[in-house]
C-alpha cells in the first residue's frame, strides 16, 4: 500500500499548527523524534523544538524535514477559515 494513502492535505497559518503537522506526520510514520534528526543530520532537541511551534527555525531546517518526512509545501490563496477553525482540527 503506498505510505502516502493515508496523509492528508493540511492548512498552516501559525507555527504552533505546523508544528503539530509535522509531528502528527512523523507519528503517523512511526519514526522517532531522534530517527528523523538523523536522517537529516538534526538534533533531536531540533525536531522537539519544531514541533512546538518554534518561531526561530531556519527555512532550510524546516524545509528539510518537510522534505525527510515525504511531504511537500504548497501555497495557495487563503481560505476563509479562521486560525481557530483550523488549530481545532488538531
Amino acid at each position: 500500500m503506498n505510505a502516502r494513502a493515508n496523509a492528508v492535505d493540511s492548512i498552516v497559518r501559525t507555527p504552533r499548527t505546523l508544528g503539530a503537522v509535522l509531528r502528527r506526520e512523523r507519528r503517523r510514520l512511526g519514526v522517532s523524534q531522534g530517527e528523523l534528526g538523523e536522517r537529516i543530520n538534526l538534533r533531536q532537541a531540533t525536531i522537539s523544538a519544531l514541533e512546538a511551534g518554534a518561531v526561530d527555525a531556519k527555512l532550510s531546517t524546516l524545509m528539510d524535514v518537510i522534505a525527510a518526512l515525504g511531504l511537500e509545501l504548497v501555497i495557495r490563496p487563503r481560505s476563509t477559515a479562521t486560525n481557530d477553525d483550523i488549530e481545532a482540527m488538531f
